[in-house]
């Protein structure tokens, strides 16, 4: 049940409109892609700017797609007290909110560079309008989705290096392909709420149940980035110890995305959940810590 208005602050409200925890991890991988692509020292002014020029246009794209799912996020326990869903928020408030951060955010990475500035409207605009809608109707709106989210990982190289490069543009790859056992785990978990709902992003079997194509799915991407760690070192990207990593981390990764294919429960869902939270961040930090040492 929705808690009243007066028992959730407004600043809880906020963070709650823009996803603030997720937006964290969009600003991670932008702060992370910069990290690594700068070509000499750290210009930690540049660092602040990006992180609060992510935040901003992720938080309006969230807020957005807040807008648009109101209603939807009305019917799950789990988003039933976001502050549109239980109307503690005006829909016309959380699209000024939402275009006052976006105006803030394109303007604070177009400090960078155009492409900075091109890439983030492009990430907004494709997640509320694109993905937030497809998610209704289809499957392929995952795959819709993972593009822009792996923009950030793209607009972090390209703010630090000032153009698209071959980096940036593997880097994306990166984030791309990590998206999709991680959409895997959370689609079959959340199956029924989201089916309840009205979403018909989660392919489903004649039982009505999730259909195995998610667990090869998992399998599949996570499977790809065992080659692209190869790639990565072949073009001198990453040294040794970096691809021995990034090689250990995929294989987990796709161990664990098999078991979930094989025996697709809550347990190895969840499993492919969390692994999918530290696989991405584990490998960019090594990748950066590599590189500083």
């Amino acid at each position: 049940m929705a808690l009243p208005s007066k028992a959730v602050p407004a600043w809880r409200d906020l963070l709650a409109l823009i996803k603030f925890r997720l937006t964290l991890t969009v600003v991670f991988s932008a702060v992370m892609a910069y990290l690594i692509a700068a070509p000499g020292a750290v210009n930690w002014v540049e660092v602040l700017i990006l992180s609060l020029g992510g935040l901003l246009v992720s938080g309006a794209a969230n807020a957005l797609n807040q807008v648009l799912e109101k209603d939807f996020d009305a019917q799950m326990s789990r988003t039933a007290n976001r502050p549109l869903a239980a109307k503690r928020m005006s829909a016309s408030r959380g699209v000024l909110l939402a275009g006052m951060m976006a105006v803030v955010g394109v303007m604070l990475l177009a400090l960078f560079n155009p492409w900075t500035a091109v890439f983030g409207m492009l990430a907004m605009m494709s997640y509320a309008f694109l993905y937030t809608p497809m998610k209704r109707h289809t499957p392929a709106a995952v795959t819709v989705g993972a593009f822009p989210g792996a923009l950030p990982a793209l607009i972090g190289a390209v703010a630090a290096q000032g153009e698209l490069t071959l980096l940036a543009f593997l880097l994306f790859v990166l984030q791309f392909l990590w998206q999709f056992p991680h959409f895997s785990a959370i689609g079959w978990l959340g199956h029924s709420e989201y089916k309840k709902a009205g979403f018909r992003f989660v392919p489903e079997d004649e039982q009505g149940q999730p259909h195995r194509s998610i667990g090869w799915q998992a399998v599949v991407y996570s499977a790809l980035l065992v080659p692209l760690g190869v790639l990565l070192w072949w073009m001198g990207f990453v040294g040794t110890s970096v691809f021995v990593c990034i090689g250990l981390l995929s294989t987990a990764y796709t161990w664990i995305s098999i078991r979930f294919f094989q025996a697709p429960s809550r347990q190895t869902a969840l499993q492919l959940m969390f692994a999918s939270f530290f696989y991405l961040p584990l490998v960019l930090v090594v990748w950066w810590a590599d590189k500083v040492i």
